[in-house]
């Protein structure tokens, strides 16, 4: 099974970060369904030539996190848990991964935090427009 996930050691996020939010992502837009299998340990540290203790630490977080379930010797699911609630849940964190991931490199450029929230309002205007003239509040 080819893998749907990529990536890039030279981000500055850490590869077992990279995954989650993959993964979450990947639930959150229907990419990977219910019951669906994840590839094995092994085969996904192969595949992405990472260690597989890596990727261990990846299913661990999730299946914490109630995005998958792990069954010894029959391998990791897409939890099968009515789906919206928890790929609603799935959305935001993927989401606020990429807020996050946002102020941090305004920050470490010199943004102001006010200068910041303008940021983000005109970019909740641009992308949500017609809601309550965001940029203006």
């Amino acid at each position: 099974m080819p893998s749907i996930f990529t990536v890039d050691p030279h981000s500055g996020v850490p590869i077992y970060l990279q995954l989650i939010e993959q993964v979450k992502r990947s639930v959150a837009l229907g990419v990977l369904t219910p019951g669906e299998q994840l590839p094995t340990v092994k085969q996904l540290a192969l595949d992405l030539t990472i260690n597989a203790n890596t990727v261990g630490r990846v299913y661990r977080e999730l299946e914490r996190d109630g995005v998958i379930e792990t069954s010894p010797g029959r391998g990791s699911f897409v939890r099968d848990n009515g789906g919206v609630g928890r790929a609603t849940r799935a959305a935001s964190d993927v989401a606020a991964a990429a807020l996050d991931t946002a102020v941090r490199e305004a920050k470490s450029i010199g943004i102001a935090a006010d200068d910041a929230i303008a940021l983000f309002r005109k970019a909740l205007a641009r992308w949500y427009p017609g809601s309550h003239d965001m940029e203006n509040r």
